[in-house]
């Protein structure tokens, strides 16, 4: 789905919508209150954030994993699967599963760690450990109660933050924000803080400073002309960085979030740059869900995260390995 423009403000929607996001929030608390959640015999490291798609939850659980990894540790990613056809648990095999099949967080996540997809997270925690993980990062999950965390972190976008601050579908939220705050250890704040994340949090948790770091192929687009495309939680914050990069857009096509392009996609993007003289460009979420022949004809363009203090970090990666 794409993210309704009200969600980010007060209005007729938010307040007529209200009382299902009331629902949802009794129904999430019954659901935690009711479960017994697994402890696993390693640690869980869980990103994830209290508002539906677009923080930059993925980016910073591959961070995590390759950071974890560099200290040694036999890391392994869990993740739903959002998008996918396989229900799992199942061990993701870039080789042999597509988008289609496992999602294409998986296949990011896979290309960095062993990655398993399941949407029951205890019984792809119960296969992570069976295939020699030291430690699991999940990425999302964060309202799942099926398995124990020992390290959650919430990512937040500093330029949307919380939005309107109304539950689904009345506005962004999963869940209530005290709420959520309660049960996690940090607060990763992606760009700068335009939506006053930080005095929401503030005497709550720590805030981890962090920024999408972009790779040397985005300069090398400034004077080329693009036909950008991007079907992401906010495809308009991929726009936005291509535009802040010099980077000329002749047209900005948007899809939803996880969207499967398919040929009608394809002819239509084909059309659009081939009338602008323009070259075809997305992001790295959405390269994996074309074809591998349109794949090669597109410039993909990724992203890293960057830690505004990397030290910050370290007390609560220390006190998760310690468990």
């Amino acid at each position: 789905m794409r993210a309704p423009e009200f969600w980010q403000r007060d209005g007729l929607w938010p307040r007529l919508l209200e009382p299902a996001g009331w629902a949802l929030a009794g129904a999430g608390r019954l659901r935690r209150r009711l479960a017994h959640p697994l402890t696993l015999s390693i640690p869980v490291l869980c990103v994830g954030n209290l508002v539906a798609g677009g923080t930059g939850k993925t980016p910073v659980a591959l961070a995590l994993a390759q950071h974890l990894q560099a200290r040694g540790i036999r890391v392994h990613c869990l993740t739903r699967g959002y998008g996918g056809a396989e229900a799992g648990p199942l061990a993701v095999d870039p080789a042999r599963h597509d988008a289609r099949a496992v999602g294409d967080e998986a296949l990011l996540l896979a290309a960095v760690a062993p990655t398993v997809v399941a949407r029951d997270r205890a019984a792809g925690g119960r296969l992570a450990v069976a295939r020699g993980a030291g430690l699991i990062v999940m990425d999302d999950g964060f309202q799942n109660p099926g398995l124990a965390k020992d390290l959650s972190l919430l990512v937040v976008d500093g330029a949307v933050g919380f939005g309107n601050g109304r539950l689904l579908p009345a506005g962004p939220l999963r869940e209530p924000i005290e709420g959520g705050l309660a049960r996690a250890q940090a607060v990763v704040l992606i760009g700068p803080d335009e939506s006053g994340v930080a005095r929401r949090v503030a005497g709550t948790l720590p805030i981890l400073g962090a920024r999408l770091a972009t790779d040397p192929d985005w300069a090398a687009l400034r004077g080329r002309r693009v036909v950008a495309f991007a079907g992401i939680g906010r495809p308009q914050k991929f726009f936005a960085a291509l535009e802040a990069h010099g980077i000329a857009m002749v047209e900005r096509v948007p899809f939803a979030d996880h969207h499967q392009f398919g040929a009608d996609d394809i002819a239509r993007l084909d059309r659009l740059a081939a009338g602008a003289d323009a070259i075809l460009v997305t992001t790295a979420k959405d390269a994996v869900r074309l074809p591998p022949p349109v794949r090669a004809r597109v410039t993909v363009l990724s992203v890293t995260i960057e830690w505004d203090d990397p030290a910050a970090l370290q007390p609560l990666l220390d006190r998760l390995l310690a468990r």
